[in-house]
This record gives structure tokens, C-alpha cells and sequence, in this order.
């Protein structure tokens, strides 16, 4: 048996700690996002233009990778962090704003939308969604040096983003979880809550939830 539950949202929302949190309720194995080095970010930084579609390309490598990983795997798994966002997240965002060009948008495009049709997808999305202000607050107390450059304004193209694609995501359900409205962590009865629309969303999938 599989049950692939995918966790997407902004960064500072909160995705790690409910991805653990959810594979623990569930008894579950979680998968976070690679460790290994993008051996093309010192150059991107230096020239975003130049090397935004390599760095891109090999994160959607690892993504591809990890996501045929979990396919092969068994049991109740939970991704932090899905292969869509960095593609219709990230790699669009550099691409609206200058840093890859059209060539090259239509080569990684090409190869990601065969990759899409080529795996299956999981069986939920879970967005987690929050507002800028609320993403800036969290990032400054979880005290991350590689994220004190990250501003209000690029959280806000990234944001966007989010909400047009969950909007139109239409390769496996998504559940929208507004984590402002819901506390989740705070609140044993509103994680609850949370379980059972995740089992409602999975429409008749089975879900080990606790007793």
C-alpha cells in the first residue's frame, strides 16, 4: 500500500514542521527537500542571468529523482515540497522576471511537462497558505542566515504564483489549508480538523488516522 501526500507553500510557511508532524501522525515517513548543494547557486548569485536556467535545470533533476524515489517506496509518504512548485514556482518566477529566456523557458518547460505526464502524481497536495506579512514574521524568528535577504516583494511574486497555480493544479486533489485561520500546532482539536478534511479529500483512500 501508498499514500503520497505532497506539502506545498511559500517559504517561511511552515512546510517542514507539518510534513513531520503529518508523517508522525500517520505513521508515515516524511521526505525534505534535498541536501546536497546546487553546485550552480555560487554562480547564479554571482550572475543570475548567466546561470538561472542550469541552477534551475538541476533542481528539477533532483525533483524528478526524488519523486520517482518516493514511487518506488511503500507505505504512508509525505514530500516536503513538490516537483510542480519548482517549476511553475521558482524556475517561472526567474523566467517572468528576465532571468531565463524564452529559448531556454521552452527547453525546461518541454521537459518538465514530459516528465509530468510520465509520473504518476500524488495522491493530495496540501497548500499551506499564508500572507506576506505573516511569512515575513515567521522567517525572522526562525532565525535562518541564508534567508535574511529574502524580502517582502519576492514573497509576494512567489505568493501569486502559489495561488494561480493551486488554483488551476488539476493532476491530483489539493486541499487548501489557510494557516493563519487554523493552529494546527497550537490546537489538538484544529489539527483534527485537519486530519479529517485530508481523509475526506482523499475520497475514500485509505488513511491510518490515529484513534
Amino acid at each position: 500500500m501508498q499514500l503520497f501526500i505532497a506539502i506545498a507553500g511559500n517559504v517561511g510557511v511552515g512546510k517542514s514542521t507539518f510534513t513531520r508532524l503529518l508523517a508522525k501522525t500517520l505513521g508515515g515517513k516524511p521526505y525534505f527537500e534535498p541536501a546536497t548543494e546546487n553546485p550552480y547557486l555560487a554562480d547564479f548569485y554571482h550572475d543570475m542571468k548567466q546561470w538561472a536556467f542550469h541552477s534551475q535545470m538541476y533542481f528539477l533533476g533532483r525533483r524528478l529523482k526524488d519523486h520517482a524515489v518516493i514511487l518506488a517506496d511503500e507505505g504512508v509518504l509525505v514530500q516536503d515540497r513538490s516537483l510542480y512548485e519548482n517549476a511553475e514556482i521558482f524556475a517561472r518566477n526567474l523566467f517572468e522576471h528576465g532571468y531565463i529566456s524564452t529559448r531556454d523557458w521552452d527547453t525546461y518547460q518541454e521537459i518538465y511537462q514530459t516528465a509530468v505526464r510520465l509520473l504518476r502524481p500524488p495522491d493530495l497536495v496540501i497548500y499551506l497558505r499564508a500572507s506576506v506579512p505573516s511569512l515575513v514574521d515567521r522567517i525572522k524568528k526562525r532565525g535562518r542566515d541564508f534567508e535574511r535577504t529574502i524580502d517582502a516583494a519576492y514573497l509576494e511574486n512567489l505568493n501569486d504564483l502559489y495561488e494561480n497555480w493551486s488554483r488551476d493544479f488539476n493532476l491530483a486533489p489539493i486541499l487548501t489549508i489557510p494557516t493563519e485561520d487554523v493552529h494546527y500546532l497550537e490546537n489538538p482539536m484544529e489539527y483534527e480538523d485537519v486530519l479529517n478534511l485530508i481523509k475526506q479529500r482523499l475520497g475514500g483512500l485509505p488513511i491510518p488516522l490515529p484513534a
